[in-house]
């Protein structure tokens, strides 16, 4: 009986603007580590350079593949297309890609040209017998349903690993020490129907200025209870170096743009650290928080629903606590 794949498992690497790997993608390379024992691949969509180099190594990888498709990185279709290449080029058994958007488009592109079955959403993958078993969270975070799954040669199953799914790397920027640089390796992806789309232009949201909603770490969300004040939110956020999320309710009230919203409809996120301000913890909502590991509620309603899954309650108006908590944290930090 092993608990190990057989065959190389390759990872979509994306990087973030200044070139360094983003935080999940070491995550998943990490997670990969622990999923075989004959090597982990790392796929990039753009140059990389030597730091970010010794930093996937130091995550788990052990090759780097190159496809520099410039801007079109963005464009599902011709992820979908390089993750295919870069698949039957190192026959790989296992193909593992972020749970973004973009990452479950660029997984179900890749798993029909593959002829291989795809999973979304993965909460937690492990291998026995050589079988591959994911599990999910599904029916608003009530349920968890796990499937199997055997790799078939040249049928490398695609995984959309959802935001926190992934065992944390030691790092998301500092090389592990000792850990060799991994030379890059050039790959000419042959791109199909994906080609014929152009990227006219791409614009951030202005709530993206901070961290990634999906990959942060920390998230401090407004909900109904912040009556519009997302300055009071961003106070906060600020503070803890924190992305700024939202629920749909005030969404939907114009308090923030609609890429800020948590939750089934949204963005689901698996931070370390979770602060609500004013969230009631509407089960819409809280599917989308199911992999935090801390969650921190402020609520003026002893009743909300969200304190029976909080680790820590405030009833309180966030308007007297928020400014206090600000306030304290920049004290201690000095």
């Amino acid at each position: 009986m092993s608990d190990l794949l057989d065959s190389p498992v390759l990872v979509l690497t994306d990087l973030d603007d200044a070139g360094a790997p983003a935080p999940g993608a070491l995550e998943l390379l990490t997670t990969a580590s622990h999923l075989t024992g004959s090597g982990v691949l790392a796929l990039a969509l753009a140059d990389v350079g030597p730091q970010a180099r010794a930093a996937l190594a130091g995550a788990g990888a052990t090759r780097l593949l190159v496809a520099d498709v410039g801007q079109r990185a963005a464009l599902a279709g011709v992820t979908g297309d390089a993750l295919v290449a870069a698949a039957r080029a190192a026959d790989v058994g296992l193909v593992l890609v972020p749970g973004d958007y973009r990452g479950r488009e660029a997984a179900a592109h890749a798993a029909v040209l593959l002829g291989s079955a795809v999973v979304a959403d993965a909460a937690d993958l492990e291998v026995a017998d050589g079988v591959l078993r994911a599990s999910r969270l599904v029916l608003s975070g009530s349920w968890t349903t796990t499937l199997a799954i055997r790799p078939h040669p040249g049928q490398p199953p695609v995984v959309a690993v959802r935001p926190g799914g992934a065992q944390a790397a030691s790092g998301p920027l500092e090389p592990v020490v000792g850990a060799r640089s991994l030379d890059a390796e050039p790959l000419e992806p042959a791109v199909g129907a994906a080609g014929t789309v152009s990227l006219v232009s791409r614009e951030r949201a202005a709530v993206a200025a901070g961290p990634d909603l999906g990959e942060a770490r920390t998230v401090v969300v407004g909900g109904r209870g912040v009556d519009g004040d997302f300055a009071l939110v961003r106070s906060l956020a600020e503070v803890l170096d924190a992305a700024v999320g939202a629920t749909r309710v005030a969404c939907d009230e114009g308090w923030i743009e609609r890429s800020a919203q948590i939750g089934q409809t949204g963005v689901s996120v698996a931070p370390h650290l979770y602060v609500g301000l004013g969230v009631s913890g509407a089960v819409h909502h809280t599917s989308g928080i199911q992999g935090a590991e801390t969650i921190v509620a402020v609520v003026d309603d002893s009743e909300a629903p969200i304190l029976e899954m909080a680790d820590y309650g405030v009833v309180g108006d966030v308007t007297e606590v928020v400014p206090q908590l600000v306030d304290e944290l920049v004290r201690l930090r000095g």
